[in-house]
């Protein structure tokens, strides 16, 4: 994977995002994501400031910052 890639897949998961958070299972159903592809994007939002992580019960929820 490179570092176009994971930029791309960032936007697949901005995209989903712009309508209201997601549980992670959820946006990874939403992205088509496999599971790293989408860790890789969502560190690289994450550290750009751009995400916000809630945990509920047993699940983390994602949403645009």
């Amino acid at each position: 994977m490179n570092v176009e890639m994971i930029g791309a897949n960032a936007g697949k998961i901005w995209n989903a995002l712009q309508n209201g958070a997601l549980s992670s299972k959820a946006l990874k159903k939403a992205t088509k994501l496999k599971e790293a592809e989408q860790n890789l994007a969502l560190g690289w939002l994450a550290r750009e400031g751009k995400l916000t992580f809630t945990e509920l019960e047993d699940e983390t929820i994602i949403a645009l910052a």
